[in-house]
């Protein structure tokens, strides 16, 4: 069991519904989040563009959220609207990865530490780390001391620390391929087990579903690599490789699929302690606000946004109370 101190517990119930479960909303995608409303105006966006979508999902979205995370570039004003009774994460990390280098270095956004970003409000850390655990030592040596740096100094501020891992294999260019889907598993529980250990100060960890669901049986239209009875059993190895609190990223799956993947969690007996969902919930919004004006994507937002949160909230029956997991001291 981990222990906690009661600051961190105090900020943690502050992100957790009245079940002790995280039901939250993801919304710190940057450059991403300016290529598809680039893309759905058929011009450039521009920073107002990107704050607007940001206080529009926040507005309109954290008061059926027991949390949000937003960054600190663009996500400050979203913050500052979002619902009472809704706890803020804050990203640390910049945008996207170092690309000139092998191993897919993160760093952190140069103007923000885990002080400033408490001041600012937040009640957790979020840093994100692409990560392959079969990748050359030094490399994964280097991430670990990274992490171990982040770690520390969100505890030394009293803060929970979320780290958000993300996998992939140096050697495979399409993470979506039938190649990569038969390595995922691995991947994703081993840097599971790695960062569980104390020395990171990890206090949640967000995680991938242990599988592309698109390979499962009755999911996809090409090859099957899982029947239904292998992804469930591979969710309950998954709850298996850490004794941390940990929540499910939806990686960018539709909502439908999102909540099906909750489903199996559940079913499969999985000790995980809720969501932190992004594009599943908002993404189809894009089209109406960018191209058809921010009241055309605030009405999309209060019918089919507000339906798809609802929809995931409804399925979190089967996420456990976090407290189980942690001692307080």
């Amino acid at each position: 069991m981990t222990a906690i101190s009661t600051e961190v517990a105090k900020h943690l119930e502050n992100l957790s519904n009245k079940d002790g479960v995280i039901s939250a909303l993801a919304i710190d995608q940057r450059g991403s989040l300016k290529k598809m409303l680039a893309a759905a105006a058929n011009k450039p966006a521009d920073e107002e563009t990107i704050v607007d979508f940001k206080v529009a999902v926040s507005k309109e979205l954290t008061k059926y959220a027991s949390a949000i995370l937003l960054d600190p570039e663009y996500g400050l004003p979203a913050a500052k609207v979002r619902d009472a009774n809704c706890g803020l994460l804050t990203a640390y990390e910049k945008t996207g990865y170092d690309a000139t280098e092998p191993g897919r270095f993160p760093d952190l956004l140069t103007h923000w530490s885990a002080r400033r970003l408490k001041e600012e409000g937040a009640d957790a850390v979020k840093f994100l780390l692409y990560y392959d655990t079969d990748e050359d030592q030094d490399i994964n040596d280097r991430k670990h001391a990274f992490v171990e740096r982040v770690g520390a100094e969100a505890k030394e501020v009293g803060l929970p620390f979320f780290l958000e891992l993300v996998s992939y294999d140096a050697k495979i260019d399409d993470v979506q391929s039938v190649e990569y889907a038969k390595v995922k598993p691995h991947k994703v529980l081993e840097m599971m087990k790695e960062f569980s250990k104390p020395e990171y100060n990890v206090t949640v960890l967000k995680v991938e579903v242990p599988f592309n669901i698109k390979y499962v049986e009755g999911y996809g239209d090409g090859e099957v690599v899982w029947t239904k009875d292998e992804a469930k059993k591979l969710f309950k190895e998954q709850s298996d490789a850490t004794k941390l609190p940990y929540i499910f990223l939806s990686a960018g799956v539709t909502s439908e699929l999102f909540i099906d993947e909750i489903k199996m969690a559940t079913e499969a007996g999985a000790d995980f302690n809720g969501v932190l969902c992004g594009r599943a919930t908002w993404k189809p919004g894009i089209q109406p606000f960018a191209a058809e004006g921010e009241e055309a994507g605030r009405q999309w937002l209060q019918t089919q946004g507000k339906a798809n949160i609802e929809a995931l909230n409804a399925v979190l029956g089967g996420a456990k109370d976090w407290h189980q997991k942690v001692e307080v001291k």
